[in-house]
């Protein structure tokens, strides 16, 4: 059966500039780098952009699963209604927990945990009567993403003793590299005590930094994304207004979220530069930037001219192929790519839910 908007993806082609920031840190405190196309490039890894993402969506009043170790203390909280024994309910989370993910991160929903809160009520509690098959049959009766577990959708799970409740991601995220050559460079620092009265300093120390402008590449499987919230539901309006929301939601979060790291001393409060977006159907298509962009007055317009020429190409390379549905232009103007289409994000939102509407099957 042909799953609603197959092979459909929206694609956000991002270049976005920070200053001296340390946005994304190594095992040592450094900012992450990658050698790409011979050279030293910044780069943010894709789980530090994803992480972020998942934050802005609860921000702008999205419910997002949980995802986390303790599970034992969920499902005993779960249970609280069910059975006022404290030790009974411990004793069933330890043994629900053992038997569904060990000591791994188990990402769940509000109603996936209330579901299995009234399956341990069904087995009055016998810890010996607990099967992840049954768990998981429960779990896929009881999530519906749209409304309590969207980044579920979005970035999948895992379940290794529980195959049937695994979810392929509808979002991939590429780790963002700078289009030029970039170096860390070290901060020295000294701090005064306050009550000390002679002069000189009480602590020194050294941070890292760089500044960059990133390319930034993630793409949103649109048949992938419908499966994860709907299944094998047929199509219908109000499916297409869930959808509309999940898109307008992800796509906020997206343009809001910036890694945290040092973001008190380092402060990297950039927003996107440029963005071409791509409502595509067939092979999702990356730029690579392999060739590092050199500057003339700054690096955000070769890479924005690097970025359209790469797309161009690629374009008139696949042909048919590329089956480009429609696109968006967005943010600082530049005459080589002819203009911008969109000067706000409300009007890239609206741009997406037209196309939306028009690829309904």
């Amino acid at each position: 059966m042909t799953r609603p908007f197959q092979s459909i993806h929206i694609e956000y082609h991002i270049l976005q500039s920070f200053p001296v920031t340390c946005l994304n840190r190594d095992d040592v405190g450094a900012p992450k780098s990658a050698v790409v196309g011979g050279v030293t490039r910044a780069r943010v890894s894709s789980q530090c952009w994803k992480r972020q993402v998942r934050q802005e969506l609860h921000n702008l009043g999205i419910k997002n699963g949980v995802r986390t170790k303790q599970l034992e203390n969920c499902i005993y909280e779960a249970c609280e209604t069910m059975c006022a024994d404290k030790e009974i309910r411990k004793k069933f989370g330890e043994a629900f927990a053992k038997e569904l993910a060990d000591d791994t991160l188990f990402f769940f929903s509000s109603q996936e945990a209330n579901a299995f809160a009234e399956y341990a009520k069904s087995l009055d509690f016998d810890t010996t009567k607990i099967k992840a098959k049954d768990i998981a049959k429960i779990a896929k009766k009881a999530l519906t993403p749209a409304q309590d577990g969207l980044d579920i959708a979005l970035f999948g799970r895992m379940v290794a003793k529980a195959a049937d409740m695994n979810m392929e991601a509808a979002a991939s995220f590429s780790h963002a590299i700078s289009t030029h050559k970039a170096s860390n460079e070290v901060e020295f620092f000294t701090a005064l005590d306050d009550l000390k009265e002679e002069p000189g300093s009480a602590h020194m120390g050294s941070l890292e930094y760089n500044s960059a402008t990133y390319y930034r590449y993630v793409s949103l499987d649109l048949g992938q994304l419908y499966a994860n919230l709907f299944g094998d539901a047929p199509c219908d309006q109000e499916h297409i207004k869930d959808i509309q929301d999940a898109l307008e939601a992800f796509t906020k979060a997206l343009y809001l979220a910036v890694p945290p790291a040092r973001q008190k001393t380092q402060s990297g409060a950039s927003f996107w530069d440029y963005a071409h977006i791509l409502f595509r159907k067939g092979q999702r298509l990356q730029a690579s930037f392999e060739k590092p962009v050199r500057h003339d007055c700054g690096y955000l317009e070769p890479s924005i001219s690097a970025l359209e020429s790469f797309l161009e190409k690629k374009e008139k390379e696949a042909g048919s192929l590329f089956q480009k549905m429609g696109e968006i232009k967005f943010g600082h103007r530049i005459e080589k790519s002819g203009g911008v289409d969109k000067c706000s994000v409300d009007e890239i939102l609206l741009a997406l839910k037209e196309m939306l509407q028009k690829a309904k099957p």
